[in-house]
């Protein structure tokens, strides 16, 4: 990621990535309850990813504009294993590879916070998420009963 800055998230990124996150999922009419649209700390991921066993990373371009951004939390529900959260790219820098630089990325970061697995919970609606995941050894598995988007479709587990 030469020509870009990818750095923890700070309260003066949280307008720009909560908008970003909200003009993605509205270009895929995924701007409906049970999507990441409508979580409560959206607009305030600084403070949500604060605390301990998650981190949210933004990337800026070489002009210090914010472009995208991309986290994790502890799973609950699976041992070992971090949730891949929020991933999304301004839609001027999709097509170019940085989608997969962003995954190895926060895959590097969970395996330093001592995670074996990652999960995430994905839409069919977002058919180049979902090609990126399945060509990164993302392995499809069925819908787990403790989900908390409703909306969300696919759900992905890989070991680290």
């Amino acid at each position: 990621m030469e020509d870009f800055n990818i750095r923890p998230i700070t309260e003066s990124d949280n307008e720009a990535i909560a908008a970003l996150i909200r003009k993605t999922l509205k270009a895929y009419a995924l701007d409906i309850p049970g999507t990441a649209y409508f979580d409560e700390g959206l607009d305030h991921l600084s403070d949500v990813y604060s605390g301990k066993d998650c981190a949210y990373y933004v990337i800026d371009d070489k002009n210090g504009k914010l472009i995208g951004g991309v986290g994790f939390a502890r799973l609950s529900f699976m041992k070992d294993t971090a949730e891949l959260q929020k991933l999304y790219l301004d839609e001027s820098m999709q097509g170019a590879g940085l989608g997969y630089e962003m995954l190895d990325f926060i895959e590097t970061k969970m395996r330093k916070a001592g995670f074996k697995r990652s999960y995430l919970e994905t839409h069919d609606n977002l058919k180049a998420a979902i090609h990126i995941y399945e060509k990164s050894a993302y392995t499809l598995i069925e819908r787990p009963a403790e989900v908390v988007h409703s909306t969300m479709n696919r759900f992905y587990l890989k070991d680290l």
